[in-house]
């Protein structure tokens, strides 16, 4: 206990900070005793008082542990600590205020914080700490020290919080009465609570603590009870955005940025705001009482703001939603006669689709047509005549269809005015492995001498010309047992197997939700990040288009590492929480190079990319590419974490065999040691964005990735789904300017540019993408040809030392990928 540390009344100091000011004030007379100094004071009228805020505490432990964290030991403090009664560890009989700072000097205790316009509270504050305990639990095991002392908010944590004492208010309310009467520039609205003015970090002091009562003794701010329910009333007719909320919450003075999107600062600020003026309803949602409170309190203290607000609430009543332009139900999907016709005649009624010979169907759904006629590459088509109203016709175009382009026109719709909706279908793979069984004789040689000498396994998939030529399994899915011993009967590779894509996941998750949304009207590549992202700013940011990101041209690093403290940006950039890793890349991440300086392959790029889509989907990004891509083109194998959706690890191509430790060679918190089987082996991905990262994390099969490259060697969808649009797709694949290896985040064969990945045949056309764990991917619309394949190179012993090392698996023909990409164009050009 410390017994006799302080003087007790009315405010008691620590014995140290008492020596301090007398030692000071000795040398001070010292000085002024050795010479005089010619000084004349003149007052200015220009100036200010520097304290401008109050911020209250909880100290969340008891008295005794507040004192050695406030004191001596803690690297914390504040100018005043409240104890409470019944509190075993406190000493004394009376219940008294410990001052720790004196109120001219700065105290410790806000950390990053913000309030009305203002950065780092501490120097511009006085802190009261208040000691008041609350119980906390989480669901799962902390994973470090520095997220649990940074996010006490989290859906893992569950606080139960106590009444304050009745002794410790009445103190409160005194001392902050003599602390307003000192620093008369502490607005009401600048009373404050560290939750308000830190709210994705703070909790205290909590939705416990009284301040209507403060407010009753004329301590901080409040709103007037009739003015909430004239607001209300009003905002239960036409609520405001998400996107006026945020502004309004900034207005009143708390540090969230306009973003449009419920994001978790917003979910994170609403909860301050409402654990302060409603404690009643801590939810964190933008309902209408919440936003009745929030405008009722710009109106008292903030009229010149609130009149801004309510302008802009009047014109987004008024303002027409943003149209979204509708993905078609095949690729061809309209409506004949056209209604928007060129003075060209015969350009209209017109349109051209993608099929395969003795392959397609045409759907036609009538209006009111009577009679129409279609032709199919000039062949007028048989159809049932008369044609009856609101009815669905359906004719297959076996006869009619051809390889490649194929033409529609439409003529005579009658009676006149009348119309109908036509829709052809996007060209779905059918199988003719059986046909070319010997075809690809030499690849599979190849494959399987690799596999005799200890490659592990490989899938194969062969597209062309809308055929699966090929899908074979090679190998095995998994050969070491945890620890590192070969297993008796290793499991054998199935073509059903799940593979981790790795960095396949930018082309086949982001890069086509990217696809997709550009498509829609929601995005355009050619505009700064920071038009979808507002907080993404300072330091360059302001700069960077979405299409710097997309070609490696922002000039980010390659990668950091967030997952380990030992990252080359320091422990401030250690982050095992995906909330936290998401707000460093979006406000901390440093460039390394200038803007179109240099072109770096980047992770981090992506992993912007992918926040990109959740904010303008408002989904996460499994969620937006399983429920809008994958989904409807019946893909059930192509997902993130797949073990906590239903799949199990036998299910899956096993990855590195000492987990993440490259053999015992890398060492960090909360490493896996174990074989990887259907956990994302990226550690980024799996450690600092639980997993669902836009540069890494998805798992799909062969015969999945096989559809989404039908998908885009038709340029747009597959059967009756259109996942972006003609236009898009070639703006996507493109070669960028200065380096025609790259597209927006396609890589390209170019001109043979990249023969490691593409092989030495692949056209200038051809596109696909590349994945650590073992994946290519080659899609070449010149040819018609798509091939997947898929292995688990890295599920092999580790040689060398500690810094340098390599993957067995990766020094096998059928690990470095072009050697057998080169045999299969000469199986296919070959015979051709």
């Amino acid at each position: 206990m410390h017994k006799h540390r302080y003087r007790h009344f009315p405010f008691a100091l620590p014995r140290s900070l008492w020596i301090r000011y007398i030692l000071i004030a000795a040398i001070g007379v010292g000085l002024l005793s050795c010479a005089s100094f010619p000084l004349e004071k003149m007052q200015s009228h220009n100036y200010s008082q520097r304290i401008k805020f109050l911020v209250m505490h909880f100290t969340a432990i008891d008295y005794e542990q507040s004192v050695t964290a406030l004191v001596d030991e803690g690297g914390l403090s504040a100018h005043y600590l409240i104890p409470e009664r019944y509190d075993p560890s406190y000493p004394d009989d009376e219940l008294k205020v410990l001052q720790l700072v004196d109120e001219s000097e700065r105290a410790w205790h806000a950390g990053y914080s913000h309030w009305q316009g203002r950065d780092g509270i501490n120097d511009q504050s006085i802190g009261i700490e208040i000691v008041n305990v609350p119980q906390c639990n989480r669901a799962t095991p902390v994973q470090s020290e520095i997220i649990s002392e940074q996010y006490e908010n989290g859906v893992d944590r569950m606080c139960i919080f106590p009444d304050y004492d009745p002794k410790q208010i009445e103190l409160l309310i005194e001392l902050s009465k003599q602390i307003l009467a000192r620093n008369p520039d502490i607005e009401p609205t600048a009373i404050i609570g560290h939750a308000d003015i830190a709210p994705t970090r703070k909790n205290d002091p909590g939705p416990r603590f009284p301040w209507y009562q403060l407010y009753k003794a004329g301590i901080g701010a409040w709103y007037d009870n009739e003015t909430v329910d004239k607001y209300w009333q009003l905002f239960n007719q036409y609520p405001p955005t998400i996107g006026l909320v945020q502004h309004a919450l900034h207005d009143y003075g708390y540090g969230v940025l306009e973003t449009g999107q419920f994001d978790q600062q917003t979910l994170d600020t609403l909860s301050a705001f409402q654990m302060h003026f409603l404690p009643w309803q801590v939810s964190g949602e933008a309902d209408t009482k919440t936003a009745a409170a929030l405008f009722a309190l710009l109106d008292k203290y903030f009229p010149d703001k609130l009149n801004r607000l309510l302008e802009r609430y009047e014109q987004e009543k008024l303002a027409p939603e943003q149209p979204v332009i509708a993905m078609k139900n095949g690729q061809i999907d309209q409506i004949f006669p056209e209604q928007n016709r060129s003075s060209r005649e015969l350009v209209n009624d017109r349109a051209i689709f993608k099929a395969y010979q003795g392959r397609g169907e045409i759907i036609i759904d009538n209006l009111d047509a009577t009679s129409a006629d279609i032709y199919v590459n000039g062949e007028k088509l048989n159809i049932d005549l008369p044609l009856k109203p609101y009815q669905r016709y359906q004719y297959s175009l076996a006869r009619r269809t051809k390889d490649e382009d194929n033409t529609l026109r439409v003529e005579n719709v009658l009676p006149e005015g009348a119309s109908l909706n036509i829709r052809i279908p996007y060209p779905e793979l059918v199988d003719a492995t059986a046909q070319n069984q010997q075809r690809f004789n030499k690849v599979d040689q190849l494959i399987k001498a690799d596999i005799d000498n200890g490659f592990p396994g490989a899938v194969l998939m062969i597209v062309k010309d809308g055929k699966i030529l090929k899908h074979s399994a090679y190998g095995y899915a998994r050969k070491y047992a945890d620890g590192g011993m070969l297993l008796s009967e290793p499991v054998p590779m199935h073509k059903q197997t799940l593979f981790d894509l790795a960095s396949n996941t930018k082309m086949f998750a982001t890069n086509l939700a990217l696809m997709k949304l550009v498509s829609e009207g929601k995005l355009d590549v050619n505009k700064p990040l920071m038009e979808y992202l507002p907080e993404y700013r300072g330091g360059g940011r302001e700069t960077r288009l979405v299409k710097d990101l997309l070609t490696h041209n922002a000039g980010y690093a390659p990668q950091v590492r967030f997952f380990t403290p030992e990252n080359n940006l320091g422990e401030a950039f250690f982050s095992q929480n995906s909330e936290r890793t998401k707000q460093l890349l979006l406000t901390k991440v440093p460039f390394e190079v200038g803007r179109r300086t240099k072109r770096m392959y980047s992770d981090t790029d992506y992993m912007l990319l992918g926040l990109l889509v959740e904010r303008i989907s408002g989904m996460p990004l499994d969620s937006y590419v399983e429920h809008q891509i994958y989904q409807p083109l019946d893909l059930p194998n192509t997902l993130f974490n797949p073990l906590k959706k239903g799949y199990s690890k036998q299910q899956f191509a096993a990855t590195e065999i000492h987990g993440t430790s490259r053999g015992g060679r890398v060492d960090y918190d909360n490493i896996r040691t174990y074989v990887l089987q259907g956990e994302v082996h990226d550690e980024k991905a799996f450690y600092s964005l639980g997993g669902v990262a836009g540069h890494a994390g998805l798992f799909s099969t062969a015969a999945d990735i096989a559809v989404l490259s039908q998908a885009l060697l038709n340029r747009g969808g597959y059967g009756q789904k259109q996942i972006f649009n003609q236009d898009v797709f070639d703006q996507f694949v493109k070669p960028d300017d200065g380096d025609g290896s790259f597209g927006l985040g396609w890589r390209r064969a170019s001109n043979g540019e990249i023969k490691w990945h593409f092989g030495p045949y692949a056209s200038p056309l051809a596109f696909g993408h590349t994945g650590w764990t073992g994946t290519v991917t080659v899609i070449d619309p010149e040819h018609d040809l798509a091939i997947i394949l898929l292995t688990n190179a890295r599920h092999t012993l580790i040689e060398g030392d500690d810094k340098h090392y390599e993957f067995l698996g990766k020094q096998f023909e059928t690990g470095k990928y072009g050697s057998v990409v080169s045999l299969i164009y000469e199986a296919v050009l070959d015979k051709k």
